[in-house]
């Protein structure tokens, strides 16, 4: 075997399914070393669905970002100890709680932004800027169709 090109079996490399994880595992690790010491991706991504979308409940960030309850749980509670969401109970249903983004986790939310766009930028190095639009145009037509 050659391990000095790529050790992977070509079986495995022929498999979307396997490429696809593989390249996942590379965009979080890359992704985690831009917000290293500052978010974790799961409050990144609540941030920026409470952004685009308003104030939400957590049941609501749970399926807006694909985030298991449990972590949206603690994840808020991160955040509202932070300063950057707001947690009040829902007026219509008190079982309730609605989020909501402040102004410092709006600044906040600005920040990382750029910390990942940095990531996404190292992360796709290798492609240029249309094949990056372009891997991402279908991946998202892929999610979009499971």
């Amino acid at each position: 075997m050659d391990s000095t090109t790529n050790p992977t079996p070509a079986r495995l490399r022929a498999l979307p399914s396997w490429v696809i994880n593989q390249t996942a595992i590379a965009a979080n690790r890359v992704t985690d070393r831009a917000l290293a010491g500052t978010t974790s991706r799961r409050q990144f991504a609540m941030l920026a669905a409470l952004d685009e979308f308003g104030p939400s409940s957590q049941a609501d960030l749970c399926r807006c970002t694909g985030i298991d309850r449990s972590d949206v749980v603690t994840g808020v509670s991160a955040l509202v100890g932070r300063g950057f969401v707001q947690q009040r109970p829902d007026p219509a249903d008190g079982r309730r709680n609605i989020v909501t983004l402040t102004p410092a986790g709006k600044q906040h939310l600005e920040r990382l932004s750029v910390l990942i766009t940095e990531a996404q930028e190292e992360l796709l190095h290798a492609l240029s800027p249309a094949e990056s639009q372009m891997i991402v145009d279908l991946l998202k037509r892929v999610l979009d169709s499971c």
